[in-house]
């Protein structure tokens, strides 16, 4: 059977995929539409079983919602910055993000079996689909989803531009959405590992004291001025960790826990994701990834 351009044209209209790959799957289909989707379907798992060892750190953060319907935050990964840029790639994790407020999964697991429209594929089959059509392994890495509670404030920040790296969402008791909002912007710049100190667990503390003691007492001193040493630098230690001990990044004049006390409000939670966060990424030259890519193709 003759491939028509129109019938490529179609098929790249309903895949997405290259002009290319298309004519050769209707070749292959012997110009069944819904043969060449299956076909292309499977060539694009088989693509990303094949990437999929291969380490993403780049991404970006996607949210969705906020005020009463709660706000999703999602990590998804590509290999480089150059893919976390394309339009394709950014609707897909825009798209994962809508799920997660849409539907509360449970798991990444449950996530990865939705459907990622109403009727289509699901998140993780339009994941493959992805990875063959923009050639680097993606996953769909972390996600978090704040309910809001009767009461409570939710806003939430994303930075980076044209990519969103680094995602925070901020829930109050008392204050306002213009209070929550400054709060997540704070947290983005200044990355605090908890609220307050109640917060922090008992081993860490300890850790963190036998540290400084450690330290401490390489300095020679009597053993209560060691004492002394260790609470003073464990109080500033505590400080910069806590959400509340931090200098407000728009006024450093005040701490972030004396801004809460006078707007009367508290912090009832915060989540922080940054693209990228955790991952080993592979050391490589920029001459070998290039030489790589040229075998490759």
């Amino acid at each position: 059977m003759r491939i028509t351009a129109a019938m490529v044209k179609e098929l790249r209209e309903r895949t997405g995929a290259g002009m290319m790959e298309c004519k050769k799957a209707l070749q292959e289909a012997g110009g069944d539409m819904e043969a060449a989707i299956e076909l292309m379907r499977k060539s694009g798992q088989a693509k990303a079983d094949k990437k999929a060892g291969r380490v993403a750190a780049e991404g970006v953060i996607a949210a969705a919602g906020g005020g009463e319907g709660g706000v999703a935050l999602v990590e998804v990964n590509s290999e480089t910055d150059f893919v976390a840029k394309e339009a394709d790639f950014r609707a897909f994790a825009q798209k994962v993000a809508e799920r997660v407020l849409a539907a509360a999964p449970a798991d990444l697991e449950a996530l990865l079996a939705l459907p990622l429209d109403e009727g289509g594929p699901s998140v993780e089959e339009a994941r493959r689909e992805l990875v063959a059509r923009l050639g680097e392994n993606i996953t769909v890495r972390r996600f978090v989803r704040v309910a809001a509670a009767p009461g409570r404030v939710l806003a939430h920040y994303l930075h980076g531009s044209p990519v969103r790296r680094i995602g925070v969402v901020v829930e109050l008791e008392g204050g306002d959405e213009a209070l929550a909002r400054d709060l997540a912007m704070h947290i983005a710049a200044s990355r605090p590992q908890y609220r307050d100190v109640e917060d922090i667990p008992a081993e860490v503390l300890d850790k963190e004291r036998e540290i400084l003691r450690a330290q401490a007492e390489a300095s020679g001193k009597p053993p209560e001025i060691v004492e002394k040493m260790v609470e003073g630098r464990l109080r500033k230690h505590l400080a910069e960790i806590t959400l509340v001990g931090q200098p407000f990044v728009k006024d450093p004049d005040i701490t972030v826990g004396k801004l809460l006390q006078q707007a009367g409000a508290k912090v009832a939670r915060f989540e922080r994701l940054e693209v990228g966060e955790g991952i080993e990424r592979r050391s490589e030259s920029f001459a070998d990834e290039v030489m790589a890519q040229v075998k490759g193709a």
